[in-house]
């Protein structure tokens, strides 16, 4: 990955994930937290949904890329119940702030892969505590091969696979739904609006990563029926 350029393609941008903040507050009303509650955003990125978590909470933001968390850093300074820390989420159990109430991993747990992904993120709750995450997911029973190679090599499951590895990983499911369109839209409308402003002038390594973003996002547009991000919202069984 060049991520000098990945970074002038993506600097600033509202979100560097699918989402919404629909999803957020749908989550929370699920996860019923108690006032004050300590809620970790793992693999935040550049915070798209922090704002929205830190009406409800405290938050600790964390992400290994130092130019998202440089991004977050000055995004949050002026809300004192925020803090921003550059750290990897697959040692969120021995963060100073865990156990969590809540921990919201977004388009990241992926990167852990869902069963390992899962019983680290339980680790790091307290008894009763909530998970909320999205993940890769196939809606239908036959995904052609645009739809299996918009994951690469992601070991890709259904919504009913994905729920069972949430039980047998010693959560119990409060709701589930589908990232919409709009959420994946917000994510990637502004990146293209980037990519046109950047068009000009860029030169062959910035331009190879224009279109390698744009074509993420053609990519998706053409395989969105098949698959897509399933959100989980799931408490953590004592």
């Amino acid at each position: 990955m060049d991520w000098e350029a990945f970074f002038t393609v993506h600097k600033d941008l509202p979100r560097e994930g699918p989402g919404s903040e629909e999803d957020v507050a749908w989550a929370l009303e699920l996860a019923a937290l108690p006032e004050g509650a300590m809620i970790c955003d793992a693999g935040a990125g550049a915070g798209g949904d922090v704002a929205a978590l830190a009406r409800v909470g405290r938050v600790l933001a964390v992400d290994l890329q130092a130019g998202f968390v440089a991004q977050m850093q000055a995004r949050f300074a002026d809300l004192p119940h925020v803090t921003v820390r550059k750290d990897d989420m697959g040692r969120i159990a021995d963060f100073p702030e865990a156990p969590f109430d809540m921990i919201w991993c977004a388009g990241a747990l992926y990167f852990l892969g869902l069963k390992p992904g899962l019983d680290v993120m339980r680790g790091a709750l307290k008894p009763g505590g909530v998970l909320a995450f999205s993940e890769p997911c196939y809606f239908t029973e036959t995904p052609g091969a645009e739809a299996r190679a918009f994951w690469e090599d992601y070991p890709t499951r259904d919504r009913a696979g994905i729920a069972a590895a949430v039980a047998a990983a010693g959560f119990e499911i409060l709701g589930t739904r589908d990232v919409s369109d709009v959420g994946w839209e917000a994510y990637y409308r502004p990146m293209e609006a980037r990519i046109e402003a950047l068009r000009p002038g860029a030169d062959a390594r910035l331009a190879e990563m224009l279109d390698l973003c744009e074509q993420e996002a053609r990519d998706w547009r053409a395989v969105k029926s098949e698959t897509g991000y399933h959100l989980v919202v799931a408490r953590r069984l004592s």
